[in-house]
């Protein structure tokens, strides 16, 4: 699609009035019950594991502005083809995206299939670049949509804490209409409804959860997600519709007043073995002590970098390719262009 397309596009459709009102609405302290992490087992029909699939939100920093850090990741086994998809966001308190990355494989016989969607934010426009990998080679598409036309847009990693609120809210107000990007970039609606009440056992428990289905409708297609919900806001279960696969919590996680509780870290006492001279061994001490603290500040203001090396270890243990600096090099060769864009702009 051109740009010109594109914009046109995105003038013809508008997210509705309470989709949003809804976003405006939306509170620090709504948020703030939205920071936990769920991970679920993906199963098949029969009950047979077929994957794991995980969905973390942490604050963060993005530019020296506060935002929140996104991360979906989704592996697995289906018809006997590994597959993944990862989600990599950092999302404005108002919802809006300042940059996302998602990363979609499927490994055939002797080829990987492979999808890579970014979307940055840069000055009034909403840049989206996708690159296409697969058996006839890789193909670039870049596309910009201008932000006074996408009030009410929801991305993918953005409709993750919309869910999470709605579920906490236990209601979906009427005609509640969004603009996103469907699979192929697409601009869409994306429209959520209730679907309920129901009850699910997990673990040993019977619990009860709410389900929000979103719909995704482009001219070409529709596709549909039914995402249960217990009441503090973690996924219980999500299914594409016509998917072999469901997603289900196995375990109630541990939870307080609706956000998973902080566990102190826990530091092991070791014997401290003196030196001949005190004085100096001290100032190590010191010195190791002060490199620790200033190592451990770094990774928590940056906790994209544990998502990041988590994505890059899965998909090394997936591909197993014999030369690792290679792919290592292609992996993170997107990152470094957009790191470029951004400082750039």
């Amino acid at each position: 699609m051109e740009e010109g397309e594109s914009v046109q596009k995105a003038r013809e459709l508008k997210a509705s009035l309470q989709a949003v009102e809804f976003i405006r609405n939306i509170a620090a302290r709504d948020l703030e019950l939205c920071l936990f992490a769920d991970s679920l087992v993906t199963v098949s029909d029969s009950g047979r594991e077929l994957g794991e699939f995980s969905v973390s939100v942490t604050k963060a920093t993005y530019n020296q502005e506060l935002c929140y850090l996104l991360h979906a990741n989704s592996h697995g086994v289906i018809d006997d083809l590994p597959c993944g998809t990862s989600i990599t966001a950092y999302i404005s308190p108002k919802l809006e995206i300042l940059e996302e990355n998602h990363h979609e494989y499927v490994q055939l016989d002797n080829n990987t299939a492979d999808r890579k969607t970014s979307i940055i934010k840069q000055d009034d426009q909403l840049v989206v670049t996708r690159v296409i990998s697969g058996r006839e080679g890789e193909k670039t598409q870049t596309q910009s949509f201008p932000l006074s036309s996408l009030e009410g847009f929801v991305s993918e990693a953005s409709s993750f804490l919309i869910q999470r609120i709605l579920a906490r809210q236990k209601t979906v107000p009427d005609d509640m209409i969004f603009l996103s990007l469907d699979a192929d970039s697409v601009l869409s609606e994306s429209v959520y409804r209730a679907l309920g009440w129901k009850k699910q056992t997990v673990g040993e428990e019977l619990v009860d959860i709410f389900g929000i289905e979103r719909t995704m409708c482009s001219e070409s297609s529709s596709a549909a997600w039914h995402s249960y919900f217990m009441p503090d806001g973690h996924l219980a279960s999500r299914v594409q519709l016509g998917s072999p696969a469901v997603m289900k919590l196995l375990n109630l996680p541990f939870v307080l007043d609706g956000a998973e509780k902080d566990k102190p870290p826990v530091f092991e006492k070791k014997p401290l073995v003196w030196e001949e001279d005190v004085e100096l061994y001290s100032k190590f001490l010191d010195r190791k002590e002060e490199l620790k603290a200033d190592h451990s500040t770094y990774v928590r203001q940056h906790p994209e970098l544990k998502a990041l090396m988590a994505d890059f270890l899965q998909f090394l243990l997936m591909r197993k390719p014999q030369d690792v600096f290679s792919f290592a090099q292609d992996f993170f060769a997107p990152f470094a262009s957009q790191s470029h864009t951004t400082n750039s702009s």
